[in-house]
Parts: C-alpha cells; structure tokens; sequence
C-alpha cells in the first residue's frame, strides 16, 4: 500500500511540471539570446563524442585541467568527482610512513581554459591523538600550491601531446 501511494505521488508531481514545447526550430524567445551563448545550456553531444573546444573544455570545465588534477591525485582514494561542476575530492590518505597523519584533498577546476589560476586545491591534515581520535592540524601552505603547479604542468603536457601536427 505505502509503494503505491509512493508511486501515485511521483506519477502527480510530474504532471505538475512545465514541459512546453518551446520556439519553433531557428526561433529564439522574446529576448532569450540563442542556445548557443546561453551559459545555461551545453551542447551534451560533446559529452558522448569526445568533441572538445579550443579550450580543451567538454561542458564546464577545462578537460585537460580535470584529466591532469585526476592524474595527479590519482594515488589518494576517490570520494566523488563531478566533471561538470569541476569538483574532485578525495578521501582521508594515511601515508604508510607516516601513519599517525593523514590527508584529504579537494581540487576545483575553475575555469574553461587553461590558465594558471585556472585551479585551486585545498589540503587537510589530521593527526592522530589517540587510537580512533582524529584531529585537525595545520598543514605546510606550500602543499596546495606544489599540488597545483604539479597540476598545470600536467595539463599542459597533455595540451601539448593532443596538439596536431
């Protein structure tokens, strides 16, 4: 009984939604500029394709900045990464070295070409104080921006080995 009225009320929530058919093809709306320059829309054939842009981007981010930040952080674990938000962060990383510290690292691609500000990453550091208990601790300011530099380069080694000719 509970699935049904579940159901029901999925089925009712989407009639409820606007799916209006829109300008004609070749017509735009009153004052709407045309899909291709609206920031809201992707051309998501790109997606399936492999096109990429002179920028190196597929949607929303710079692909060779994602391929070169996924390759770099490539020995921590991967909590989630999301390509068109341009977010990758990983999980907690316990150097075998060093086991009473560990590490998590978020990497934003924050733009469409391939500029040196172009990423940002975050590192945390957590020590451990007792067996179980993590805690937070400063970390060298230095990592992030080695992290980073390491980035671009990558990126444009892969610019560089895609370029024709």
């Amino acid at each position: 009984m509970a699935a049904a009225i579940c159901i029901a009320a999925g089925v009712a929530a989407c009639e409820s939604l606007d799916y209006g058919v829109g300008p004609a093809p070749g017509e735009t709306e009153a004052g709407a500029p045309p899909p291709a320059t609206r920031p809201d829309t992707y051309d998501t054939s790109a997606l399936f394709s492999g096109q990429v842009d002179e920028g190196g981007a597929i949607l929303g981010v710079n692909s060779f900045l994602w391929r070169a930040s996924l390759d770099t952080l490539s020995f921590l674990p991967l909590s989630s990464a999301d390509p068109f938000g341009g977010v990758i962060i990983t999980d907690w990383y316990a150097p075998p070295e060093s086991p009473n510290e560990r590490f998590k690292v978020t990497a934003y691609i924050l733009d469409r070409s391939l500029r040196a500000d172009g990423v940002r990453v975050s590192v945390f550091r957590q020590v451990q104080e007792s067996p179980g208990n993590w805690i937070d601790a400063p970390v060298d300011p230095s990592m992030g921006v080695d992290l980073e530099n390491t980035i671009l380069t990558r990126a444009r080694q892969l610019k560089i080995r895609t370029a024709p000719g």
